[in-house]
């Protein structure tokens, strides 16, 4: 019972938060600026290819 209950949870999200491909995002540069609530931060690709997300 839990486990359909958590397969319906996942489908759910995955048809809320479509994903969004980061070359798509990142249009070729290295660093991206999100604002969101009035604050800013900074979202960059490192040298191994990992994502990091500062304010």
């Amino acid at each position: 019972m839990r486990s359909v209950r958590l397969e319906m949870t996942a489908e759910k999200v995955l048809k809320s938060a479509a994903p969004l491909n980061s070359q798509v995002l990142f249009k070729g540069r290295s660093c991206v600026f999100i604002e969101h609530n009035g604050e800013l931060y900074t979202l960059r690709i490192t040298s191994n290819g990992k994502l990091i997300l500062t304010k």
